[in-house]
């Protein structure tokens, strides 16, 4: 199968090599010309996944068009922001060509405040369209560690053969229908991880990190449901599977953004230096507009946002969590 991988960052790379090591014939367009021409001279991605050797297989492109045009399947693995526009001109390209498309960015539209599955269909109406998330750093897909994800989509046909194009017997992959609920924990999760980094980085233990991935979750499936995902898609590997995964591994950049801003380091002071997205930063103004359409409370995602946004201090967002009206753990 000929394969187009839209993006190079750390994750589209990964699933390049994964895809290619698969046999099939894959493509990655990538926006830098010095990781273009990094993949097809070095066969690395010296910036975003430096000191990986990447399958020759793996041929890198600078012309979007040229990698998606004759694509059976195509990967959209772009910053959630840079979707929308990236979508339309992936449909400039196609033509008449109705390849499907997977979806693995973890983030939704600031825009529309839609998720990318919600994107694609509208800028790729007449391709079949799936998400692809779960638990995985990319550094471990790389280097093979035994990693589960969820492939969803709304036809059962689809996500079933993302699942057989995607899995190998390091790279295990679950089907759902939940596409909405898949999308939202993998959105979702990164502002939580912003929170436990600021947890982990004002050194205040166990007890906390654990009540505050607890409480997100709750905060998760609360905001899920009433936008009409399942609330047993929260459970597995989409939702506490990936919240897990990016609260504590030390892999996580949304930890780590919470882990400086802890120190007091200032959000444009952190983005500057990095060349690399931390979707929860973005989806952290999401959540609130999405929470206030559906008359929810979303605290851990309101205080992230005075922390990003307002200046307000890690310590006092701490105390106001803790001084909240006392309620039942389950409440509406």
């Amino acid at each position: 199968m000929k394969l187009g991988v839209v993006g190079a960052g750390s994750w589209g790379t990964t699933l390049a090599n994964h895809l290619a090591k698969s046999g099939h014939d894959v493509s990655i367009w990538a926006r830098e010309p010095e990781v273009v021409e990094s993949l097809n001279r070095e066969h690395i991605n010296h910036i975003f996944l430096p000191n990986s050797p990447i399958s020759p297989a793996v041929l890198a492109d600078g012309d979007l068009a040229r990698v998606v045009a004759d694509a059976e399947l195509v990967v959209s693995a772009a910053p959630s922001h840079a979707v929308r526009q990236i979508a339309d001109r992936v449909r400039s390209a196609l033509g008449r060509r109705t390849p499907t498309v997977v979806s693995v960015s973890k983030g939704l539209d600031p825009e529309s405040l839609k998720t990318m599955t919600a994107v694609l269909a509208e800028a790729l109406p007449d391709c079949p369209i799936a998400a692809l998330s779960g638990p995985s750093f990319a550094k471990e897909v790389y280097e093979e560690r035994p990693t589960a994800v969820v492939a969803a989509s709304k036809s059962e046909e689809v996500a079933r053969a993302v699942q057989q194009e995607f899995n190998s017997a390091y790279f295990r992959v679950y089907t759902s229908e939940d596409t909405l609920g898949v999308e939202l924990g993998g959105a979702l999760k990164n502002v939580a991880a912003i929170a436990a980094g600021i947890v982990d980085g004002l050194q205040l233990g166990y007890n906390p990190r654990a009540a505050l991935i607890t409480r997100s979750l709750a905060e998760m499936t609360r905001l899920g449901v009433a936008l009409g995902a399942d609330p047993l898609t929260f459970a597995g590997l989409a939702g506490l599977g990936d919240l897990l995964l990016t609260c504590t591994g030390a892999l996580s950049r949304n930890r780590k953004l919470g882990i400086d801003l802890a120190k007091g380091r200032m959000l444009e002071e952190i983005t500057a230096e990095r060349k690399t997205v931390a979707e929860g930063v973005n989806t952290a103004g999401v959540v609130l507009k999405l929470a206030e359409r559906c008359g929810i409370e979303v605290p851990v995602a309101a205080e992230v946002h005075a922390i990003l946004f307002d200046g307000k201090k890690p310590q006092q967002a701490i105390r106001d969590l803790m001084n909240r009206e006392p309620k039942a753990e389950r409440w509406r």
